[in-house]
């Protein structure tokens, strides 16, 4: 909401009949268009003119902000290290799987949004990751995983892992096709004190996972 810079003339109708200085002329824009324009958008609508004796209040909704301030956190899904596109694994044998963090796979990550004086912070971080493995099982992991090292021979990870229990030879492309969706967990606060609260988002990436059966030497 925003007084008109200059007032229109006496002669406009959005005056409804009252002089100027008696009351003043707004524009109501929308919120949404308001936060879309701040990043980088169009507004989707004309801000609507009207006139009013005194200045109206403005209601902010700080989660909306909060929403905006996420948005501009180009927040994307997982980036998987393991299983490799390129990987070929074994049915039977542990897998492991882990994901490399970084502030926008994974968090955390801090933005702010600011809209008509008020000023909303949000701190979002990755809080799951739900693997599903195109063989019709789901892994959900708390965290990034364990990256795997040779010294650890045939264990199984940690904190997170599979094991298929068929090869991919008959799917298409050879290779069970899932995808690893990333929850982000929010949480924001108004600067300077006041309310707070907290919400969650998904990303997801794609994975396709090459398995063979182990062959047995003569």
């Amino acid at each position: 909401m925003e007084r008109l810079d200059p007032q229109p003339p006496a002669s406009d109708p959005l005056w409804k009949g009252h002089k100027p200085g008696d009351g003043a002329i707004y524009a109501r824009v929308c919120l949404d268009d308001v936060l879309g324009i701040a990043a980088g958008g169009v507004a989707g609508g004309a801000p609507q003119m009207f006139w009013a004796a005194q200045a109206p209040e403005v209601n902010v909704d700080p989660e909306q902000l909060a929403r905006q301030a996420v948005d501009s956190m180009l927040l994307t899904g997982p980036d998987i290290a393991s299983p490799r596109t390129a990987g070929k694994y074994t049915v039977g044998v542990p897998m492991w799987m882990w994901v490399t963090p970084s502030p926008t796979t994974f968090g955390p990550n801090t933005a702010s949004a600011s809209l008509a004086g008020l000023t909303v912070s949000a701190t979002a971080k990755v809080s799951s990751i739900r693997w599903s493995m195109g063989d019709g099982r789901t892994v959900t992991c708390d965290g990034a995983g364990t990256a795997y090292k040779a010294s650890y021979g045939m264990a199984k990870s940690p904190t997170c892992g599979h094991f298929y229990r068929s090869s991919s030879k008959d799917r298409a492309g050879g290779r069970f096709k899932g995808t690893a969706v990333a929850t982000w967990a929010v949480q924001w606060h108004v600067t300077g004190g006041g309310e707070t609260g907290e919400f969650t988002e998904t990303r997801e990436s794609d994975l396709a996972v090459s398995v063979g059966e182990m062959r047995v030497l003569d």
